[in-house]
């Protein structure tokens, strides 16, 4: 059997900031709505800057942040304090945290060690890949059937194919919140390959529920051509808005779901909604990641860990600098799993 999300209109729509709050994507909205010209420009261009740090502040700013959002590695005794005679459930991130970001977002290949270790991880936790990419292609990344998928910032999810211990007998999972917006997606992704063809290095990635314009290989001289270009298709599409990642623009229909809502939709589907005896940890390294972040913290419920060298603005509790830290994280909770059960 098929299980199906069905979402109303009335649920999904945005009310553009009239609940206060102050989130990154939030405040790319309200930027959208009421600036215009150079405005808005200067305030992409800027939002860009700060996504896409590509040095550390001064060494005092640096060590401040390092003492708010400590190593996961160091602190790892104190999280297994934190979720003791709870259930885990692990929500990872790909570009940036399972693989490294590389210019061309075609070659994001995880490394075979990498794959071993999640392998591992969700013979022993419940595992979800959380990414912007189109879940197909994130899933082609992977190559782990066992795992639960949410493509596209969460607006396509689907359950484990085979393999997954914590997948409902006979019962499939397929969420789609968006489904309406595709043939709009298709449109403004055409027009965004043709408008950024005089930008040297700018990418722009089909993501089947939203459009991905990579400026990883853009000279930061061209940062703003390029998001002039971005505006000129996007003004014309009300229903649709700009959120910012690292080293990527993400054009995205304007409804109430995000990683933090498929992290909620994730939970639910697997029995945990409402239980106090489940703890998420949720790894990520781009802003789009702090939704699910800030989901966590407000529910005072499993933790975030954000994988970056550098101080960056989040709602994660933890840290880790590069996918490397990632692994050696997972094979740890692994090692750990594996001494209790006797494995």
């Amino acid at each position: 059997m098929l299980e199906t999300k069905a979402i109303s209109n009335s649920e999904v729509l945005y009310v553009g900031g009239d609940d206060g709050d102050t989130s990154p994507t939030t405040k790319v909205l309200h930027d959208f709505q009421i600036n215009s010209g150079g405005g808005l420009i200067r305030s992409w261009v800027d939002s860009m800057r700060a996504c896409s740090p590509t040095r550390p502040k001064s060494f005092n700013s640096q060590s401040c942040w390092i003492k708010e959002h400590p190593s996961a590695l160091n602190m790892f005794e104190e999280i297994l304090h934190k979720s003791e005679g709870k259930q885990i459930v692990m929500f990872l991130d790909y570009d940036g945290t399972l693989s490294p970001i590389v210019d061309d977002p075609d070659r994001a290949f995880m490394s075979k060690k990498m794959r071993n270790t999640v392998r591992k991880l969700a013979k022993c936790f419940p595992t979800a890949i959380v990414s912007g990419r189109c879940r197909e292609k994130v899933s082609s990344f992977v190559k782990l059937t066992e795992l639960y998928y949410a493509g596209s910032h969460g607006m396509d999810i689907k359950g484990p194919e085979q393999g997954s211990k914590y997948k409902k007998e006979n019962q499939s999972l397929l969420c789609q919140p968006a489904t309406e917006f595709l043939p709009v997606i298709n449109e403004v992704y055409k027009k965004l390959v043709e408008n950024t063809q005089s930008i040297p290095g700018a990418k722009v990635e089909n993501n089947k529920f939203c459009a991905s314009v990579h400026f990883r290989c853009v000279e930061e001289n061209k940062w703003s051509d390029l998001a002039h270009q971005v505006r000129s298709v996007l003004k014309n599409y009300p229903k649709l808005m700009l959120t910012q990642g690292r080293k990527v623009l993400e054009i995205r229909p304007i409804i109430k779901w995000d990683k933090g809502k498929a992290l909620e939709f994730l939970l639910e589907s697997l029995g945990y909604d409402n239980c106090t005896d489940v703890f998420p940890i949720y790894i990520g390294d781009d802003r789009t990641d702090e939704d699910a972040f800030k989901i966590l913290r407000d529910k005072k419920q499993g933790l975030g860990i954000l994988v970056s060298k550098y101080a960056k603005e989040t709602n994660a509790s933890y840290s880790l600098q590069e996918p490397d830290e990632v692994m050696v994280f997972l094979e740890r909770l692994v090692e750990w799993k594996q001494s209790r059960c006797g494995a």
